[in-house]
């Protein structure tokens, strides 16, 4: 919990808050059964009196009335412990913030941002505008990401993985140049109104807006406590928390319908009026409310802004979830992970890594589907089984100290040239998982990045910095023999991955790679290590027609291990293989490349130019394409 400066409160203030807090979880939902109450929570009697239970109402009336509007009396007092409580009724109606505004008002909120920041203009592809609330951390990954509401990120028919836009198309409705993101977790209830979305191809601001604070801690609000926001809208306005542990009903229409949230509830600051005494407007979904103390925002989250009041209500309020339910559904949190230190020759970077980005195309581009045994297998990082780095994510098998797989991203357009840099274990993770220095001295092994660095650095400089960096892990690494390794000796694997990123550089396209060893139990054992005989490669990009496309390489060193001190072998072979026979190698699902396999549709152009492959049949699902002694490829 946030530390808090004292309230004044009496001991006997505190108690009855803490029997009417215990009293709304277990009674709340039953009043709220009654279609003319909108909210129960604690407040004070007539805003300013005692501590007491406090009902909203959609519309008040004489007790000879009430039948006719179809609902009943409510109680004067209620009895708890003993202890008789006053309660007090208000006519107040609620609202999702999620409204549109006049075009014609621009400010900086409702533009395109990038690096992106608290409240600016957020929402879900299909949606119009809310609020981007705070950038917080995944506690999976510890990737950034976009926190805000489930009705501005997720709302009425969205699903998991749906883009998210910056700004929201009612501000500007070029979609498909916004994308900010993906829909990562989102929930609806009594925890809150809550939803993230994983930031992609974006720099982050943390700082809120006309604020300028970086929230680090949550706050437990309680009644009196002075608040601020900026929201899409208004922009900053000040609040005072005036009812807490309130459930309220609220329909969010559609599908959805009627839910009850968990919230509290903000009034007006008499002493910071808002302009218009409006302390939120359609458009400031998302927001997050911060604690103020002497009248100066401090860094304690104090909850996450979600309705209004409704229409024709002259009653100014706000409604917001809070902060620890919102994290528990949402796990995040609110600073990054503890900083991992490089070499002494590079500065130290930040821990969070997006990762691979399954829509960096503009279509679903996933990582391979894994069975229980690969999973099992598979060396976990918090609760996931790849382990992210900057544009690149690794499946890492514990039984062979190697990535089975890894998944990258290429952005050729952006592409950065950099140094090399010395190789390390990931010291996020066991040392005992990974192939070390050992492995590669005194022989004639490579250690052969499977994501090449050349594919990985792009983007801002310092982003391109860390991905190259990132990918002299030794977790992005195997064990490749020279001559099948190094494109300036002619190298097979090598020269395929130079065609691979020039011709993305010459067509401006983005390409997303799946690849890795294929693990054979066969596989020759050396210094401790089973060495791969076969490397495979996927490169799935947008084709001509917009479609997915994909294609499937493997190389195979089948019978060429006899002798690793040495290495004599025959030539190398490259073959083109369908999704089909991929995934029977390798055991890995790829179900969804196969409709995009280029080996169903010879006629769709290639990422790869024509002439850089062989023009001959497939047979069973496989043709050779080039092998080491071929001149040209």
């Amino acid at each position: 919990m946030a530390a808090r400066k004292a309230s004044g409160k009496s001991s006997k203030d505190k108690k009855r808050q803490e029997m009417l807090r215990d009293y709304v979880r277990a009674r709340g939902a039953e009043y709220l059964k009654d279609p003319n109450v909108t909210s129960i929570g604690v407040g004070r009697k007539n805003g300013d009196g005692e501590v007491c239970l406090v009902f909203t109402v959609g519309q008040k009336a004489e007790p000879s009335m009430l039948e006719s509007l179809g609902t009943q009396e409510l109680p004067k007092e209620i009895e708890i412990e003993g202890q008789k409580i006053l309660t007090d009724v208000v006519a107040r109606r609620y609202r999702p913030a999620f409204d549109v505004v006049s075009p014609q008002d621009r400010s900086i909120l409702k533009q395109r941002l990038d690096p992106v920041m608290p409240g600016a203009s957020v929402s879900h592809i299909n949606g119009t505008a809310g609020t981007l609330g705070l950038i917080v951390f995944d506690g999976d990954t510890g990737a950034p990401c976009i926190l805000s509401n489930w009705h501005v990120l997720h709302g009425d028919g969205g699903r998991i993985g749906d883009t998210i836009v910056q700004p929201g198309p009612h501000d500007d409705n070029n979609v498909a140049g916004n994308r900010c993101g993906d829909l990562l977790r989102s929930h609806l209830g009594v925890a809150g109104d809550c939803a993230l979305s994983r930031l992609r191809g974006r720099g982050i601001e943390r700082a809120i807006h006309g604020l300028d604070v970086v929230p680090t801690r949550l706050a437990d609000v309680d009644l009196d406590d002075h608040v601020v926001k900026t929201g899409r809208t208004t922009n900053t306005t000040h609040g005072i928390v005036r009812r807490t542990d309130v459930i309220v009903r609220l329909d969010y229409g559609g599908q959805t319908g009627p839910k009850d949230i968990g919230c509290f509830e903000i009034g007006p600051d008499p002493e910071n009026p808002a302009s218009d005494n409006e302390i939120s407007m359609g458009g400031d979904s998302g927001s997050a409310w911060i604690i103020k103390d002497a009248d100066a925002p401090t860094d304690i989250f104090a909850g996450l802004h979600f309705a209004g009041e409704g229409g024709g209500n002259a009653d100014e309020h706000a409604l917001a979830c809070y902060p620890r339910s919102v994290q528990n559904k949402l796990n995040f949190t609110l600073t990054p992970p503890e900083s991992v230190i490089f070499d002494e020759d590079v500065s130290a970077a930040t821990g969070a890594r997006a990762g691979f980005d399954e829509g960096f195309l503009g279509l679903p581009a996933p990582m391979p589907e894994m069975s229980l045994s690969i999973k099992r297998d598979a060396v976990n990082f918090g609760r996931a089984q790849t382990i992210p780095y900057t544009h690149f994510s690794v499946c890492l098998s514990a039984k062979r100290r190697l990535a089975r797989f890894v998944a990258w991203n290429i952005d050729g357009a952006r592409k950065v040239q950099l140094g090399r840099h010395g190789f390390r274990l990931d010291d996020r993770i066991s040392p005992d998982v990974q192939l070390g220095e050992a492995l590669y001295e005194d022989n004639r092994l490579d250690r052969g990045h499977i994501a090449r660095r050349a594919d990985l650095a792009w983007g801002p400089i310092e982003e391109a910095r860390q991905a190259n960096r990132d990918s002299f892990f030794f977790t992005n690494i195997a064990p490749q023999h020279e001559r099948y390794n190094q494109s300036m000796r002619g190298g097979l694997w090598g020269r395929l991955e130079n065609l691979v990123l020039e011709e993305a550089a010459q067509a401006d396209i983005r390409v997303s790679v799946l690849a890795g060893p294929v693990f054979r139990d066969d596989d020759p054992e050396y210094r401790g290590a089973r060495i791969p005989r076969d490397f495979w490669k996927l490169v799935a990009y947008k084709g001509a027609d917009d479609a997915l496309t994909a294609a499937c390489f493997i190389l195979s060193q089948t019978d060429l291990l006899s002798d690793i001190e040495a290495f004599d072998f025959d030539p190398f072979r490259l073959y083109q293989v369908s999704v089909e026979e991929l995934e029977r190698r390798t055991a890995l699902g790829l179900a969804a490349y196969a409709e995009a396999d280029i080996t169903k549709d010879p006629g769709r152009l290639s990422v790869l130019s024509a002439e850089s492959l062989a023009s001959v049949p497939l047979a069973h699902g496989v043709r050779e394409i080039f092998a080491e002694t071929d001149i040209a490829i």
